[in-house]
């Protein structure tokens, strides 16, 4: 099991109105608004590491407000 997690920027004043459609997304287990250079911390558990890649590529990064996303799978 691959464990990632997500950052995500969104347009000003988007991030509320983005969260349940992230949480939503088949393998983001979780995501929280948080305070910093990103809006959106997002936790994705896969079966392997291109099945992240393919979610935030193609789900995630396709949403209307997202801007850019930064990714870190655990190591652990």
């Amino acid at each position: 099991m691959v464990h990632a997690y997500v950052l995500v920027k969104t347009s000003a004043g988007k991030s509320e109105g983005l969260l349940a459609t992230i949480r939503s997304i088949e393998l983001i287990s979780d995501a929280h608004i948080v305070a910093g250079n990103y809006d959106v911390i997002a936790e994705v558990e896969a079966e392997a590491v291109h099945d992240v890649l393919e979610t935030v590529s193609s789900e995630l990064q396709s949403l209307d407000g997202i801007l850019d996303t930064k990714s870190y799978v655990a190591m652990d």
